[in-house]
């Protein structure tokens, strides 16, 4: 074992670690569920990824726009995969099944002040459905998820392995390995359905070799085969998904993929509704560019 695991710090996170650990099966979406949306035909009945990557692109404009937390983001694609993984939602319920899942995680992890109103929400992405409707489909949600508003998400590993590695770092070498950084990776595959077919541990563990590899860090190498055996993760596991890492940011970073907008629910916001909005909801966030880097 490494030095890093004596340490009364890193017992303690080591801890947390382990009791995600033991939660992340039960906070995952339906593998069944979601490889039947994989290989679905958009006829305009069906759920399919496209629409899927689509509503979660929505959900990250959202989160930029009020500037809230990337837990607050991770936590609604749990939801929403979750949900979709369960259940038949035809594509004109998505909207509100997104929005719903988004709202619930606000009111999970944001300050009580910086919670928006439901009015200005559906408001703000445009669309039809009133307040009692997403209103109902909240409760739909909140029985299919066993009325738990909290869970396992890759954020919360991806923080707790960033702490765990910080500890064997100087504070030189601590700035290169950029947290806000991380957050933005994550985000980029959060907009992939296929990132949600693997452990939330496994994906956060790849973002991080992949960002330890791209900055040349070969003293976190150690480290890293550690958190892998903290973790259950096979080497041959942790490559797959890192490739599958490395392929999405590629993608993400070139000019043919369709960012989240968060211009189209700027021009909504005039007169009345702005008057009433608070100003903390115009802390818009803005995704980092995340260059192309070879592994």
């Amino acid at each position: 074992m490494i030095e890093f695991l004596i340490t009364t710090e890193v017992q303690k996170l080591l801890y947390q670690l382990n009791i995600l650990l033991e939660q992340e099966l039960r906070c995952q979406p339906k593998a069944s569920g979601l490889r039947l949306i994989e290989t679905a035909h958009d006829n305009g009945f069906r759920m399919t990824a496209r629409l899927r990557d689509f509503e979660v692109k929505d959900l990250l404009s959202l989160t930029q726009f009020f500037g809230f937390k990337t837990e607050t983001f991770s936590l609604a694609v749990n939801f929403l995969d979750r949900f979709l993984s369960k259940m038949k939602v035809q594509p004109k319920h998505l909207g509100c099944v997104g929005l719903s899942c988004f709202y619930l995680a606000v009111k999970a992890t944001e300050e009580e002040r910086n919670i928006p109103l439901a009015t200005d929400l559906i408001r703000i992405s445009q669309y039809r459905f009133t307040v009692s409707d997403m209103m109902r489909m909240e409760k739909i949600l909140l029985e299919k998820l066993y009325w738990k508003a909290k869970t396992t998400t890759a954020f919360q590993f991806l923080q707790l392995y960033h702490l765990l590695i910080h500890e064997n770092l100087s504070c030189e070498r601590r700035k290169h390995l950029n947290f806000e950084r991380l957050e933005a990776q994550l985000k980029a595959c959060h907009c992939r359905i296929m990132f949600s077919k693997t452990k939330p541990s496994v994906l956060a563990l790849s973002i991080l070799a992949l960002e330890i590899e791209e900055q040349k860090m070969l003293e976190l190498k150690e480290v890293i085969e550690c958190l892998q055996i903290q973790s259950k993760t096979n080497s041959r596991d942790l490559t797959f998904w890192k490739e599958l890492v490395f392929t999405c940011l590629k993608e993400y970073s070139s000019n043919k993929c369709l960012k989240p907008n968060v211009q189209k629910l700027k021009w909504i916001v005039s007169g009345c509704t702005a008057r009433q909005l608070k100003l903390s909801y115009y802390r818009i966030t803005h995704l980092p560019t995340i260059p192309e880097t070879g592994l």
